[in-house]
């Protein structure tokens, strides 16, 4: 089967969860989704400045340029870029296109998720599940590593109400334990975050 371009696959990319990029070997900007706009625009990590990528520091920037060059010669990488405040942004950095010299080889940019799972998602999956309020919040603080005491701490609830969801979550969704639980969550399609949609 021969796969032409298809219309609208940016609008699709535009779904996804993590950002997705495509730059010259330069840095030079060609194309960038929803998600990695929105990255870009905050400057948190990474920025725009004349259509090429830029970073916060030197070293962070030659880093990225010796990535996108490999990237380019048809070698994948990745990388940390360092954030002045807050967390790194990681990226993989995978070579696009065929190189048959009418076309050279570009970088695609994948930034890594914000979380095991956006809210968009978690909404669904306990829309699907017909999951409580609890325990969809409940569930929403085990996907980011807490154990159910810690999770009871940050709830301001006793560890045996935590527990009680947690039994009610692994029932309605038919997961042997939190593990089981968390890692179905985790896998789940990479939709858009809230902030750039709503759920229908």
């Amino acid at each position: 089967m021969r796969w032409m371009p298809a219309p609208g696959l940016d609008l699709v990319l535009d779904e996804l969860a993590y950002g997705i990029a495509i730059a010259k070997a330069d840095g030079e900007v060609v194309h960038a989704n929803q998600v990695a706009r929105h990255e870009l625009a905050s400057q948190r990590v990474l920025w725009v400045q004349q259509g090429r990528l830029q970073t916060h520091m030197v070293a962070d920037g030659r880093v990225l340029a010796d990535a996108l060059v490999r990237a380019a010669s048809g070698k994948r990488s990745l990388v940390t870029i360092s954030a002045p405040k807050g967390t790194p942004l990681t990226l993989a950095l995978v070579p696009v296109g065929r190189g048959n010299g009418a076309q050279p080889v570009q970088a695609g940019l994948l930034f890594a998720r914000a979380s095991v799972c956006e809210s968009l998602m978690l909404c669904f999956f306990a829309r699907t599940h017909s999951l409580t309020p609890a325990e969809e919040t409940v569930l929403s603080i085990l996907c980011q590593g807490y154990s159910a005491p810690q999770t009871a701490r940050q709830l301001k609830v006793a560890v045996s109400t935590v527990r009680s969801h947690v039994r009610s979550l692994c029932a309605k969704t038919r997961s042997s334990g939190v593990r089981e639980l968390v890692s179905r969550v985790a896998m789940l399609p990479p939709i858009a975050p809230a902030v750039f949609d709503s759920v229908h």
